[in-house]
């Protein structure tokens, strides 16, 4: 890869993940996310979308984390889920993405407690049972994408439906890898 290519601009995050023995502090992921100097355009390689479900798109990883670009049409979700045991951060590269957190009522069902809307730029990091569902909510043609990172790698989390009361386990296929580029 050559410097000058846009996905090199993530490197230094890249560097900070390959150093840690020890999954990212909220603190820390959202520090390294604040000052990242990324747009759209410099991991448009890994921009793929399907039009069945959001898409997950691998740029990178390691032992303690995945770093991905998600990419999600008008009208999709994830699961309402939490992230059992990792870090999760959150940019917004382009267009707004919807986060709606989630807590438990006195029937043990799940009720919506905020939604926010997250517009290019924004940062969210959570992590383990916070329990949340990214949206985007925009007209149609309005894409989300989205920059996540997980440490360590999530591998399964819990997910939620308003309707029941049994906890379910996804465990995210990983993810379609773009060969080509990387960093």
């Amino acid at each position: 890869m050559t410097a000058n290519t846009g996905i090199a601009k993530l490197n230094p995050l890249k560097s900070y993940l390959d150093g840690l023995t020890e999954r990212a502090s909220v603190s820390e992921l959202r520090a390294h996310l604040e000052t990242l100097d990324v747009s759209i355009d410099d991991v448009q390689e890994f921009v793929r979308f399907k039009p069945e479900r959001y898409q997950r798109n691998l740029v990178c990883e390691g032992p303690m984390y995945q770093l991905l670009v998600m990419c999600w049409s008008s009208g999709q979700r994830s699961p309402i889920h939490n992230h059992a045991g990792s870090t999760c951060g959150v940019r917004v590269l382009s267009g707004i993405a919807t986060e709606t957190s989630f807590a438990s009522s006195p029937s043990d069902l799940l009720k919506p407690v905020a939604s926010f809307d997250h517009e290019r730029g924004a940062i969210s990091v959570s992590q383990d049972s916070d329990t949340h569902q990214i949206s985007n909510l925009q007209v149609a043609d309005e894409d989300l994408v989205t920059l996540h990172i997980y440490s360590p790698p999530l591998l399964r989390m819990d997910t939620f439906s308003l309707t029941e009361r049994v906890v379910g386990e996804y465990r995210p296929m990983v993810v379609e890898c773009i060969h080509g580029g990387g960093i």
